[in-house]
């Protein structure tokens, strides 16, 4: 399963990047992330991998972030890889006139009946959710609204 989601955020993009790209701030912006921890002694530069853990409603989920291509502050591509998913996002940063226009092309693969039939079935709740992220960071960054303080 494959789509695309965009945001305007205004705020330059070098701003922008510096916000994004620190992990002390994903608790700000990504709900139901109770931790991360640096697997790798080279984090946020290619190949690295971050560990996250969420708590969705009652459910627990862990993941591993790795990062395939980091070209900043034009783009930067990573993995996440949970049980039964393997997911690809490509993440594009363009400077417009101030501010910075954000656009994610994702891709799912799943693996298991289970989330195979959940892709097919529910393919709204995974793009849905990616713009929830999309529009959480731009409050985040624009206003330091922080989903931890709703």
């Amino acid at each position: 399963m494959k789509y695309t989601t965009e945001i305007v955020v205004e705020l330059p993009r070098d701003e922008f990047i510096k916000k994004l790209d620190n992990p002390e701030n994903m608790k700000h912006w990504q709900r139901g992330l109770e931790g991360y921890e640096q697997l790798s002694k080279n984090p946020g530069q290619e190949g690295a991998q971050m560990s996250l853990s969420f708590k969705m409603g009652n459910r627990k989920m862990e993941m591993v972030e790795t990062i395939i291509k980091r070209n900043l502050p034009e783009e930067m591509h990573t993995t996440y890889d949970t049980k039964g998913v393997h997911n690809i996002q490509k993440n594009y940063f363009k400077e417009e006139d101030g501010k910075t226009r954000w656009v994610s092309e994702s891709e799912f693969q799943f693996s298991g009946f289970g989330m195979k039939l959940m892709g097919l079935l529910m393919p709204g709740a995974f793009k849905k959710q990616s713009k929830k992220y999309m529009e959480d960071f731009k409050a985040f960054a624009e206003n330091g609204t922080s989903v931890q303080d709703l």
